[in-house]
C-alpha cells in the first residue's frame, strides 16, 4: 500500500468567502483557542481533586465519574457530531457546540454537590464533542496546500496535547488562588470571546452530497462507545459483576450492528471501509492508546506529586509542565520528522518514547522529582509525535466534504483514550492500592474511607493527628507507590504492544499525502 489519496475532486461547498492567505492562521488560532479550552478541561481536575475532595467529600467512584465522564460522553458523541457538522455545517455546531460548553462551565463552578458537578462534566463532554470535530474538518477545508496543512495539523496537535498537559498548571494556580470551582469559571470569558471571533472569522462549510442523517446509528454509536468505556471501567476495578460482563457484551452487539448499518449505507456517519486501510487503522489506535496512556499519567502523577510529597496544587502543576513542553517540542517537529524519516517508522518512535517513560517510572523508584520529570518528558515527546502522525494521516485519508469524519475518528479516539486511560488504568491502580492497604489501625467508616483511595487515606490521617495519622499515611504512600509501579509496567506492555503492532501494520513504503 502506497499513500492515501487527499481526495480533493469533490470539495465541501463554502457557505462564505474563501479564506484569504493571511486569514487562514487566525482562523486557525481561533480554533486552537477553543480546542486549548476543551484539552485542558480532560485533565485540569487532576490538581483539583483533592480541593474538591476536601469540598464536597465525594465517594471514591463519584471521584472518578467527576474526572473521567467528560472524556467518556465526549468521545461517544464525536463521530455523530461530525456527522452533524458535515451535513449542517461546521462552523454551525462549532458554535453551538461551544456556547453549550460555557453554559455547562456554569453549572460545574456553582455545584453544591457530587452529583450536579457529574451533570455538569457531562454537559461540557456535550458541548466539546459539538466543537471538536469541527476544529480539525474546518482545518481539512482551510488549508488546501498540503505543506500548509501538514503545519496547521501539527499546530493543532500541540494545541490538543499540550492543552491536557498544562491542565494541571493552570487548574492548580486557580485552584490555590481562588478554589476548585475557578477550573470551570475560566472557561466562560473564552467561551465568550471565540464565539464571538468565530462567528466573524470562520468561514461555513458543510458537504454537498450528504443525506439525512440516520439517527438510528447515530443512537447505536453513542451508547456503543459509551457501554464499552463503562463496561471496560468496572471490569478493570476486579471481581467484575455479571451487569458488568453484559454491559460488555451489549456494547459489542451494538457497535456491530452500527458498522454492518454503516456497510449498508450510501451514507454513512462512519465510513467502516475506511479501517481496511492498514495505515489508517493503525493511527486510529495509535491515537488511542497514546491518549490512554498520557491521560492516565498525568492523572496519577498529578495524585503522586500532591499525596505523596506534599506539594500544593499549583506547585504540583508546575511540575507536570515538563510534559507540556516536550508535547509542544514533538508536535511541531513532527511534519518535518514524516517528511524525512516516514510515517512508519515515526509513529513507532512514538509509541515507544511514551512505552518508555512508564518503564523508567516502573524500573526506577520514583522517589526525587527528577525521574517523574524524565518520565513527563519522556511520555510527552512521545505523545506529540504519535498524535500529529496520526492525525496527519487520517486527515489526508478522506475527500474534503468527509473532513469531519476522519477528525471523528482522530477525536474520539484522543477522547476517548484520555477518558479509558483514568477509567482502566486508574481503575487498576485504584484495586492494587486497596490490596497494598493492609494492617491499618482503623475500623468501621474510617477504614473504609482510607482503604477507598490516597485522597480518603490522606483524610482521615489528618483528622487523626498524631503518631496514628503519621502512620495511616504513610502506608497509604507505601501503597499508592507499588500500586503505581505495577501499573506502570502494565501501561508498559500494553503501549509496547501497540508499537509492535503499528510496525508490523504500516507498510515500510507508506507516506501520508499531507505530509508531502
Amino acid at each position: 500500500m502506497g499513500s492515501i489519496p487527499p481526495g480533493e475532486g469533490s470539495g465541501p461547498r463554502a457557505l462564505g468567502t474563501a479564506p484569504q492567505p493571511a486569514s487562514r492562521w487566525v482562523m486557525l488560532a481561533v480554533l486552537c483557542a477553543s480546542l486549548l479550552l476543551v484539552a485542558m478541561d480532560a485533565t485540569i481536575l487532576n490538581v483539583a481533586l483533592p480541593s474538591l475532595i476536601d469540598h464536597m467529600d465525594p465517594s471514591p467512584m463519584e471521584q472518578l465519574w467527576i474526572v473521567d465522564l467528560y472524556g467518556l460522553v465526549l468521545g461517544g458523541l464525536l463521530i455523530t457530531c461530525g456527522a452533524i457538522g458535515d451535513r449542517y455545517g461546521r462552523k454551525r455546531l462549532f458554535i453551538a457546540g461551544f456556547v453549550l460548553f460555557g453554559l455547562a462551565s456554569v453549572v460545574a463552578a456553582t455545584a453544591h454537590d457530587p452529583a450536579q458537578l457529574i451533570v455538569g462534566r457531562a454537559l461540557l463532554g456535550v458541548g466539546g464533542a459539538m466543537v471538536m470535530p469541527s476544529t480539525l474538518s474546518l482545518i481539512r477545508n482551510i488549508f488546501l496546500d498540503d505543506h500548509e496543512r501538514t503545519m496547521a495539523i501539527g499546530i493543532w496537535a500541540s494545541v490538543a496535547g499540550a492543552g491536557a498537559a498544562i491542565g494541571p498548571l493552570i487548574g492548580g494556580h486557580l485552584v490555590e488562588a481562588f478554589g476548585w470551582s475557578a477550573a470551570f469559571w475560566l472557561n466562560v470569558p473564552v467561551v465568550l470571546l471565540t464565539v464571538t471571533a468565530g462567528l466573524w472569522l470562520l468561514p461555513e462549510y458543510r458537504s454537498p452530497h450528504s443525506g439525512r442523517l440516520d439517527w438510528f446509528s447515530a443512537a447505536l454509536s453513542v451508547l456503543g462507545i459509551v457501554a464499552l468505556a463503562w463496561g471496560i471501567k468496572h471490569v478493570a476495578k476486579g471481581a467484575p459483576a455479571a451487569i458488568d460482563l453484559l454491559v460488555l457484551v451489549a456494547s459489542a452487539v451494538l457497535l456491530g450492528l452500527f458498522a454492518y448499518r454503516q456497510l449498508r449505507s450510501p451514507d454513512p456517519l462512519l465510513d467502516v471501509r475506511l479501517f481496511r486501510n492498514r495505515a489508517f487503522s493503525a493511527a486510529a489506535l495509535a491515537t488511542l492508546v497514546a491518549m490512554l496512556a498520557i491521560g492516565a499519567a498525568l492523572f496519577l502523577i498529578s495524585l503522586w506529586l500532591q499525596y505523596i510529597h506534599g506539594y500544593t496544587p499549583s506547585e504540583a502543576g508546575l511540575r507536570t509542565v515538563p510534559a507540556a513542553i516536550a508535547t509542544l517540542v514533538g508536535s511541531l517537529a513532527t511534519p518535518w520528522l514524516m517528511r524525512h524519516v516516514g510515517v512508519r517508522i515515526l509513529m513507532t518512535a512514538g509509541l515507544t518514547a511514551l512505552a518508555t517513560g512508564f518503564l523508567v517510572l516502573a524500573a526506577v523508584p520514583a522517589t526525587t522529582y527528577p525521574v517523574v520529570a524524565l518520565v513527563l518528558v519522556s511520555l510527552g515527546i512521545g505523545d506529540g509525535i504519535a498524535i500529529t502522525t496520526a492525525a496527519a494521516v487520517l486527515v489526508s485519508a478522506v475527500p474534503a466534504e468527509r473532513a469531519g469524519m476522519a477528525g471523528a475518528v482522530e477525536e474520539t479516539n484522543y477522547e476517548l483514550g484520555i477518558g479509558l486511560g483514568v477509567a482502566l488504568l486508574g481503575s487498576i491502580h485504584g484495586r492494587l492500592f486497596v490490596s497494598h492497604m493492609t494492617n491499618l489501625p482503623l475500623d468501621g467508616e474510617q477504614l473504609d474511607t482510607a482503604r477507598g483511595s490516597v485522597g480518603g487515606a490522606a483524610y482521615v490521617a489528618d483528622r487523626l493527628g498524631g503518631a496514628t495519622g503519621a502512620h495511616v499515611l504513610d502506608i497509604a504512600q507505601h501503597a499508592y507507590d507499588s500500586a503505581l509501579t505495577t501499573t506502570s509496567w502494565i501501561s508498559a506492555a500494553l503501549v509496547g504492544t501497540i508499537a509492535v503492532l503499528t510496525a508490523v501494520l504500516v507498510p515500510r513504503d507508506f507516506t501520508a499525502t499531507s505530509a508531502h
